[in-house]
């Protein structure tokens, strides 16, 4: 039995606007797994500012910093067996392991870093540990939101959730920062494991019912809720089922085509390389970079709000291409700053407009494939993502050599080139409204 369109809630409005709040409102599945959100998101952000940090200071090498990034993004790799996964067990139940062993590698990591100066191979190993909790669950935690709150809501419903990831972008590097400036890094690790527990509580509501509290207010009936399916294909027959299905349709390739771009050219800057940026760019230390971290979480919020706010607008597929243009055109400035108000004020700028990438790639992805395989069209969207470890060494070794700025700008362009030539070729996508 597969997961169909009329497992889905009814929605529960009439117009394209209900509110920015309109999903937290009438879901309380939903509610319990954006809580559960952004507590897991506010642990990865301290980590990732904490981590990349403490290697940056221990090695002084902008290509190992790009390898532990790469071993910690390595997991991204596994996103179509993930996506597999999510079709056929139960997504609630998927979250709840990978938050149990993010807690569990995260406090592992703040131990040895509590007793010890943590030598790099043992940083490298831990960044991989906490990278397998928190990749793979990705595509049973957007999946799990179609069932959730229903196609009219699912815009406002991911803005949301990118809402709850800028808000820990904004609290967790700062804090992360000032924590490290304060009282050093072990503390910074250990709260971020604290935030770990407090998602895995989070989800305890809808472990506990066993069903999917819908948006009117009933519960989804039957193994399909969650995602289950009878488990009658092989996990090999599913996948290459899957992917079929996914290629078929053309604007859902155009989606993953920009997925995988800007992961390839512009990503990986934003996840190894701001700590080069903050230390040689703009002489700033790890309370410095936290805040600088922090603008771009702010902007982000700010885009996600207002994208939350429009509701099911059209031409969502407009904001996604062109915003993305605007995002890279952003970036290419922000690598030619050496002021630090004018690179504050930039990345702000730049938080605003990923939200139209970070909101509308997956919003697209759910509304171009069908109900049935989307737990493997986010699983291939995982895949795309997980280009970025890979990116991360080629752009890593470009920066040791000619500098990350001038890395930044070429990549920033030749992602712009590539949107505008694909606006071109596929003028359906950007005319797209999904309504």
């Amino acid at each position: 039995m597969r997961n169909s369109a009329r497992d889905a809630p009814p929605s529960t409005t009439t117009s394209g606007r209900a509110g920015p709040l309109a999903s937290l409102r009438e879901s309380p599945g939903f509610r319990a797994l954006w809580i559960s959100n952004v507590f897991f998101f506010g642990g990865a952000w301290i980590q990732t500012m904490v981590l990349g940090w403490i290697v940056f200071e221990t090695t002084r090498s902008e290509l190992l910093l790009a390898v532990f990034t790469a071993v910690r993004l390595a997991p991204m790799l596994l996103g179509p067996l993930a996506g597999v996964l999510s079709d056929r067990h139960d997504r609630v139940r998927l979250l709840t392991i990978a938050c149990g062993w993010a807690l569990g590698a995260a406090g592992t990591v703040a131990a040895l870093e509590s007793t010890t100066r943590v030598p790099y191979w043992a940083l490298v190993l831990g960044g991989l540990a906490i990278g397998l909790a928190q990749s793979p669950s990705q595509p049973a935690r957007s999946a799990l939101v179609l069932s959730l709150v229903g196609r009219r809501n699912l815009s406002n419903a991911n803005a949301l959730n990118a809402m709850a990831m800028n808000m820990t972008q904004v609290i967790g590097p700062a804090l992360g920062g000032a924590l490290i400036s304060a009282f050093g890094s072990a503390a910074a690790l250990w709260i971020s494991a604290c935030w770990y527990a407090a998602s895995l509580l989070a989800l305890w509501p809808l472990l506990r019912s066993g069903r999917v509290p819908l948006a009117d207010g009933s519960d989804a009936a039957g193994p399909d809720a969650n995602g289950r399916h009878d488990g009658g294909q092989s996990v090999t027959a599913m996948l290459v089922d899957g992917v079929r299905s996914i290629l078929r349709s053309r604007l859902a390739a155009g989606v993953l085509g920009v997925t995988l771009a800007a992961n390839v050219l512009l990503w990986p800057i934003h996840q190894a390389f701001m700590p080069v940026f903050a230390k040689e760019s703009l002489g700033l230390d790890a309370d410095g970079l936290g805040w600088l971290l922090t603008c771009g979480g702010v902007g982000g919020l700010v885009g996600s709000l207002v994208i939350a706010a429009l509701g099911d607008f059209p031409f969502k597929g407009g904001l996604f291409v062109f915003g993305t243009a605007g995002w890279a055109a952003l970036w290419a400035l922000f690598a030619l700053s050496h002021q630090v108000a004018v690179s504050f004020a930039l990345m702000a700028g730049i938080g605003v407009l990923s939200a139209a990438f970070g909101v509308l790639q997956t919003t697209l992805l759910l509304m171009t494939t069908e109900p049935a395989v989307q737990g493997r069209a986010l699983g291939v969207q995982e895949l795309a993502i997980g280009v970025m470890p890979l990116s991360s060494l080629c752009l890593g070794a470009a920066a040791q050599y000619g500098g990350v700025g001038v890395t930044t700008f070429v990549s920033a362009l030749l992602l712009i080139t590539f949107l505008a030539v694909l606006a071109l070729r596929m003028p359906r996508l950007w005319r797209y409204s999904g309504v």
